[in-house]
C-alpha cells in the first residue's frame, strides 16, 4: 500500500489447460471430446499456423510474457484471477459439456509464477472433471500456497469470503459468485456435504442481499471488499439490465469493486457512486489463437486492470489498464494502434465514463457522471 491506496490487479480467464497445457513442462492427457477437435495438442496447431513456431517444453513465465513485468511495475497489493481451468489429472468428463478445460497439477507452477493472491473459481469449467477433479484441484492449489475463492469441499468454503491482509490493518475481501448465464449447471452449486461452487441462478435483489450481509458478518472498519462475478454470454457488448441493478446493488450495499468476468472480451466500464464496476475484463491467457469468428471483437488484445483505491473510502483514485496481445500462447505488448482501438472501443461502450490514453500507452478510466442514469431499454447499454 502506498499513499494512502490499495492497488489491485484484476483480469479475466486465465485458461491454462488444454493447448497450453500441452506446451508446459508436464503435459496432460491431451484427449479431447469436442465434437471437433479431439486432442489438445490440435489447438497448438492452429496458434502455430496463425502465429509461427511456440517451443516446446516452454518455461512458467511463457504463458504471462509481458504481463508479468507489468505486474511487477505495477506493484499490486492484492492480484485476483479468475482461473478458468481444472488442475487434475483426472479423467470424468462432466457430462453434457461441449468444451473441457484441465491442466496438470505438475504445471501449477504456471499459475504460481504470476503470484496471484485470489484464484476464483466461481466459474463454469471448474468441475469439468467432476468433483474429484475440483477436490484435486483445491488441494493442488492449497499445496502451492494459492487461495480459492468461489468453490469448495463444502457450501461454508466455498460461499466464504478470502481474506486478504495488506498494511496498515487494511484488508481486501474477496467474494466469489458463478452464475447460471454463464453456463454452470445448477447441480455443480456446493451444499453442507458436498463440494462445488459458489453459486447464484439469477442476478437478483435477493442474490445481492445475500452476498452483502455475508460481507457485513466479517468486515471490519477499513475493509475493502471485491466481488468477482462469472456470468453472461461469450460475446457482445451489451450488459444486461439485470446484471446493472446487480452490480450496483452490490455498489449500494457496500462494495467497492465489481470483477464481472465470462466474455470473451471487455465489456462496459462503469463508475457508480464513485464505485468501480467491471460488467466483463474479458479472456486473459487461453489456446484460443487460430480459432474463426467474432474477429470484430478483437479477442488477440487483453486487458490487465490496476484499480488504486483510497484506504479510507474505497473510491477509485486512479484506474490504469494495460493492453497486451495474444501471440504464440504468450502475452506480447500490444502495438499504438492496437491501444487506440481498445481505447475508442472501451470508451464508445461505456457511458458516463471517459476512457482516456496515459503515458506509455496505458489506459484510464474515470466517471464523468458520478451515477449513471438507468438505463432504457432492456438491455446496458443501448446502441
Amino acid at each position: 500500500m502506498r499513499g494512502g491506496r490499495v492497488t489491485l490487479f484484476l483480469c479475466g480467464d486465465v485458461m491454462l489447460g488444454r493447448g497450453v497445457d500441452q506446451i508446459l513442462a508436464c503435459p496432460g492427457d491431451p484427449a479431447l471430446r469436442e465434437g471437433w477437435i479431439r486432442d489438445a495438442r490440435a489447438y497448438v496447431d492452429l496458434a502455430e499456423a496463425v502465429n509461427g513456431p511456440i517451443p516446446a517444453p516452454v518455461p512458467p513465465e511463457w504463458p504471462w510474457g509481458e504481463a508479468l513485468r507489468v505486474l511487477a511495475k505495477a506493484a499490486a497489493d492484492v492480484r485476483i484471477v479468475n482461473l478458468e481451468t481444472s488442475v487434475t489429472c483426472a479423467d470424468a468428463f462432466a457430462p453434457g459439456k461441449e468444451v473441457h478445460y484441465r491442466m496438470h497439477p505438475a504445471n501449477v507452477s504456471a499459475l504460481a509464477v504470476a503470484r496471484p493472491d485470489v484464484c476464483v473459481l466461481a466459474n463454469n469449467h471448474t468441475l469439468d472433471f467432476g468433483r474429484a477433479g475440483l477436490v484435486e484441484t483445491l488441494g493442488t492449489l492449497s499445496g502451492a500456497g494459492l487461495r480459492a475463492a468461489g468453490a469448495g469441499r463444502n457450501a461454508e468454503e466455498a460461499y466464504a469470503p478470502v481474506v486478504c491482509p495488506v498494511a496498515d490493518g487494511v484488508r481486501v475481501l474477496v467474494v466469489a459468485r458463478g452464475m447460471a448465464s454463464s453456463g454452470i449447471p445448477p447441480s455443480w452449486a456446493a451444499t453442507a456435504k458436498r463440494p462445488g461452487v459458489a453459486y447464484v441462478p439469477e442476478p437478483t435483489a435477493a442474490a445481492a442481499a445475500e452476498i452483502v450481509e455475508r460481507v457485513r458478518r466479517i468486515r471490519r472498519p477499513g475493509d475493502l471488499v471485491v466481488v468477482s462475478v462469472h456470468w453472461g454470454s461469450n460475446w457482445g457488448y451489451r450488459v444486461p439490465r439485470e446484471q446493472v441493478r446487480f452490480a450496483r446493488a452490490l455498489v449500494d450495499g457496500g462494495v467497492d469493486v465489481v470483477h464481472g468476468h465470462s466474455s470473451h472480451h471487455p465489456r462496459p466500464v462503469e463508475v457508480h457512486r464513485d464505485r468501480l464496476i467491471l460488467y466483463g475484463c474479458g479472456d486473459f491467457i487461453d489456446d484460443y489463437e487460430g480459432i474463426s469468428g467474432y474477429e470484430e471483437y478483437r479477442d488477440d488484445l487483453r486487458v490487465a486492470y490496476f484499480p488504486s483505491l483510497e484506504a479510507g473510502t474505497g473510491r477509485p483514485a486512479q484506474v490504469r489498464m494495460v493492453v497486451l496481445r495474444a501471440r504464440r500462447m504468450r502475452l506480447e505488448p500490444a502495438s499504438e494502434k492496437d491501444r487506440a482501438w481498445m481505447r475508442a472501443t472501451l470508451d464508445r461502450i461505456s457511458p458516463g465514463t471517459d476512457i482516456t490514453a496515459g503515458p506509455g500507452g496505458v489506459l484510464g478510466a474515470a466517471g464523468t457522471t458520478g451515477a449513471v442514469r438507468e438505463p432504457n431499454g432492456t438491455s446496458f447499454p443501448a446502441f
